[in-house]
């Protein structure tokens, strides 16, 4: 197949564009064939761009989440006790990272902690990982969004001192849309201009840990008084936690461990993606794998200590974040400092809303993966316009714009929703090489059990942790939401499973004919083009009576239908009145039908004339009750509808063309046809103006 437009791209005589496709053709662009799919192979250092933008980003803003728990309870002992917490969470990220590099050497295929599950607990156990992981992707994709207005609004703040306060939901929400069109468009994610991001933030942050460790090592290091500690919009700084009860000091450490653990997030991404890492993928993965949860290690660590030694302090909005703080506080007031400190709010920017894109492939690329298995909507799997899963990108949008709105945006509230949905995805995935380790007999299969048994227990420790400290801030949601997602899957599979055993259940005798009379019933409503065509097909079919037939709602239209019809060429075929007193239109066809195949040897062919006018207009003036009959009507056996089609719009776009042309030619006098040459139906008795479909189909 050539680069040339698809031959599904040249309309077809007499079938023209709808609207709605040239609109999409217009927004989105030509259409992209099938021959245009294909997988770019990433190098170690792309894919490293490319992949780790949503993890390594999460270092711009879990240190600010710890000290939002911490400091209001603490007061200024807070910004030392983020240190050991600190320290626990990189010693998850540790156990963490060992279990994912036995991942990605093990399952080779992009899926992550969904193929792990499904391949060692079954596909129903799987489901679980599955709404893990869409949460964790709906919700990272508010909260990278939205700490990357943050980081937007904190550099105009404190660089400009320019506050766009009420309208940062206004721009969250507006990057959100135009990721979604860029998605839409077909934009990729496999390319170096997508790792630059990732690549600058490091540089930037980078430089800004090493520069500000290097001024506390030399004394230089600027620290917030306690008029910045106190200052309007600041999280409220509390007394000294020394008096505080054990219990309450261990309640608020595991509140500012679950706020940290939105650090991790991103991790599995690499699993995520290993198929797109060049031969040899596993390796490549691992040795990635390695490098990102070093370099998130060394930031989330350096921007911690930076907070415990200038008091960055939270504030409630969001801006200025506590690393545009330090990145103020590091460089200075000059020109130079300025415009490092413009670089790394421009760089923490850009890598949050990447990492908000990644999940723009990840869950539309996983909702297909799961709705292959049955377990969501099938209408998933299909791509769109421009090759992407657009069903899965709109959803996404959708769902991640509303959350946006409920929140209002705010990083803390939104955090509270986080972990839940990040740790039960890795407890799947851990429990899942657990299981695999423990059943086979390979070298060091203990040891690789054992961690992966000690990772796993640690994540379902911290959803614990995390349901119990946020349940009151949030998190009650996705408790509620997970258990009601995954019986919604399960009963989806359980729905296609029951359907695709009814119709593969063919009978024996399905290759011969049961009966040996076909009759052919023609629903009539009034006497027009629609019904003159599918009085022409009804006619192909060659039955062994054809009867036309009107269901009679209104007598009066009744008589007036009937004389038009003797009147017109239609008369050699009779045309039988159905009284219909209740207006049940539907049953009324459904009984006449049953009745005439009740003779054991008839089948029964209904003829549905529908005429298709323009979508806006065929939904605001016409009935479409077509559709609803052939529905009523499929219930029953030996019966078989046919909807025959007339497009109304076309033959009046015809009957104007010709109208004009003879016009032009000065022939405004000769009698007219109808838009097709039949004779009009005023001509063959039928009023102008008739009752507005009575038995409309």
């Amino acid at each position: 197949m050539t680069g040339k437009a698809p031959a599904n791209e040249q309309v077809a005589a007499g079938v023209p564009e709808r609207t709605g496709y040239r609109v999409k053709r217009l927004l989105l662009g030509p259409p992209l064939v099938t021959a245009q799919l294909r997988a770019e192979k990433l190098s170690k250092p792309v894919a490293l761009g490319v992949l780790a933008p949503d993890c390594i980003s999460s270092s711009a803003y879990g240190t600010e989440q710890m000290l939002t728990q911490l400091v209001p309870v603490a007061g200024v002992a807070g910004f030392a006790l983020v240190m050991p917490v600190t320290g626990v969470i990189l010693a998850l990220l540790v156990l963490l990272t060992l279990s994912y590099r036995d991942v990605v050497m093990t399952y080779t295929r992009a899926g992550g902690s969904y193929v792990v599950a499904r391949e060692n607990f079954g596909p129903r156990v799987a489901q679980v990982a599955a709404v893990a992981l869409l949460i964790d992707y709906v919700v990272t994709v508010a909260v990278q969004t939205a700490a990357g207005t943050d980081a937007v609004a904190s550099m105009l703040q404190l660089l400009f001192h320019t506050d766009i306060g009420p309208d940062k939901l206004w721009v969250t929400l507006g990057v959100v849309c135009l990721l979604c069109y860029g998605n839409l468009r077909g934009i990729r994610e496999a390319g170096r201009a997508f790792s630059v991001p990732t690549y600058l933030f490091v540089l930037a942050a980078g430089l800004t840990v090493v520069v500000g460790l290097v001024r506390l090592a030399t004394g230089s290091l600027p620290r917030l008084g306690d008029a910045d500690l106190h200052a309007a919009g600041a999280v409220p700084v509390g007394a000294p936690g020394g008096g505080m009860a054990a219990g309450v000091s261990l309640f608020v450490l595991m509140r500012a461990f679950a706020n940290g653990g939105s650090s991790l997030t991103g991790l599995e991404a690499i699993s995520n993606g290993v198929g797109a890492f060049r031969p040899p993928q596993g390796a490549n993965a691992r040795r990635t794998l390695v490098i990102m949860s070093a370099t998130l290690g060394a930031l989330v660590l350096g921007i911690s200590t930076l907070a415990w030694q200038t008091h960055a302090v939270p504030f409630t909005s969001g801006s200025p974040t506590v690393l545009a703080q330090e990145a103020h506080l590091v460089f200075g007031q000059s020109g130079f400092g300025q415009v490092m400190f413009a670089l790394v709010q421009v760089a923490t920017a850009l890598i949050l809303y990447t990492g908000a894109n990644t999940s723009f492939n990840g869950f539309p690329f996983l909702a297909s993966f799961v709705a292959e298995d049955a377990f969501l909507p099938r209408r998933l799997t299909l791509r769109g316009h421009r090759l992407a899963f657009s069903n899965g990108i709109l959803v996404l949008a959708a769902v991640s714009l509303g959350l946006l709105l409920v929140t209002g945006g705010n990083v803390t509230r939104l955090v509270s929703l986080y972990a839940i949905g990040v740790f039960t995805g890795f407890v799947m995935a851990t429990a899942g090489l657990t299981r695999y380790h423990w059943r086979r007999r390979e070298k060091h299969r203990t040891v690789k059990a054992a961690v992966n048994a000690a990772a796993a227990t640690a994540s379902a420790a911290v959803v614990v942790v995390f349901a119990v400290t946020k349940f009151t801030e949030g998190a009650w949601a996705v408790v509620v939401v997970f258990p009601i997602g995954v019986w919604a899957l399960i009963r989806t599979n359980e729905r296609y499973r029951a359907e695709s055993a009814v119709l593969n259940a063919a009978p024996a005798t399905a290759t011969t004919a049961t009966r040996s009379r076909n009759v052919v019933l023609l629903l009539v409503d009034r006497l027009d083009l629609a019904v003159i065509t599918a009085l022409r097909y009804a006619h192909t079919l060659r039955p062994a009576d054809l009867r036309a037939v009107h269901i009679a709602l209104d007598s009066a239209h009744a008589e007036q239908l009937q004389r038009a019809w003797q009147a017109s060429q239609a008369a050699d075929i009779p045309l039988d009145l159905v009284d219909c007193p209740d207006r049940r239109l539907h049953r009324a066809v459904a009984g006449l039908a049953s009745r005439t195949s009740a003779d054991g040897r008839t089948e029964v062919t209904l003829l549905i004339p529908r005429r298709a006018y323009g979508p806006l207009v065929g939904r605001l003036l016409h009935a479409r009750r077509g559709d609803a009959i052939a529905h009523a009507v499929s219930r029953l056996p030996h019966v078989a509808a046919t909807i025959v089609p007339f497009d109304v719009s076309a033959a009046l776009r015809e009957h104007q063309f010709r109208a004009a042309a003879v016009r032009a030619a000065g022939r405004e006098g000769e009698g007219g046809t109808s838009a097709q040459g039949e004779p009009s139906v005023a001509r063959q008795g039928t009023a102008p103006s008739t009752p507005p479909e009575p038995g409309g189909h």
